[in-house]
């Protein structure tokens, strides 16, 4: 039969093959020529934008932190120029001559006065220099009675009241009557002074106490 044949033909054909055989192996065979590089495609278009995501809670205000030092203090900054001088005011009134020591006010209360002779009255603040320059001025009242003081000369209704002398030292009064519970003030302004008060005090009346008072600063 056919098949009889054919195996031992196989049969001799596979050893013929394995009698062929090298257990040697051959040279390496040149490298082949790398190939050329492909052309880079063409990009593809965008894919869509994807939705955003949440929102993310606030946090919470941190604390306060702690205030710093203070920074050095700056340097003084240079004096701005001087501005110009202002117009000069008007002049104002002159005012009323201020309390000399030089001027002296003597009180003697609760005194009396009579018909008969003088009365004296010792004034310390009368030097020569008084009496030659200086002026005495004389006041009444009755006292514990009456806040107003007359000056002297003084009549009404045929009383009078008037400085009869003065001296170094002393004033003497002289009265048509006799009478008691009286306040004398006597006034002593030197010849230096007389004229400062008149000037700075335009029409003052020596006869009213009140403006000597106020002129010459006595209480």
């Amino acid at each position: 039969m056919k098949i009889k044949y054919i195996l031992p033909l196989f049969t001799l054909a596979v050893i013929g093959l394995n009698a062929c055989k090298s257990t040697t192996p051959g040279p390496t065979g040149a490298n082949g020529t790398n190939g050329t590089t492909g052309a880079t495609g063409a990009t593809g278009a965008a894919g869509a934008v994807g939705p955003g995501g949440p929102q993310g809670v606030a946090g919470a205000t941190g604390a306060t932190g702690a205030a710093g030092p203070a920074g050095a203090t700056g340097a003084t900054g240079a004096t701005g120029a001087d501005g110009a001088a202002g117009a000069t005011g008007a002049t104002g009134a002159t005012g009323a001559a201020g309390a000399s020591t030089n001027i002296g006010s003597y009180l003697f209360t609760n005194q009396s006065v009579y018909l008969a002779g003088s009365t004296p009255f010792l004034v310390p603040a009368i030097t020569q220099a008084i009496v030659d320059q200086g002026l005495i001025l004389v006041y009444f009242r009755n006292t514990g009675v009456s806040t107003s003081w007359f000056a002297l000369p003084y009549s009404e209704s045929g009383n009078t009241l008037n400085l009869q002398a003065y001296g170094v030292g002393y004033v003497d009064l002289k009265a048509s009557f006799t009478a008691t519970g009286l306040d004398i003030r006597v006034v002593v302004v030197p010849g230096t002074a007389l004229t400062p008060l008149m000037l700075h005090n335009p029409g003052l009346n020596l006869n009213n106490y009140s403006q000597v008072a106020a002129a010459i600063g006595i209480n």
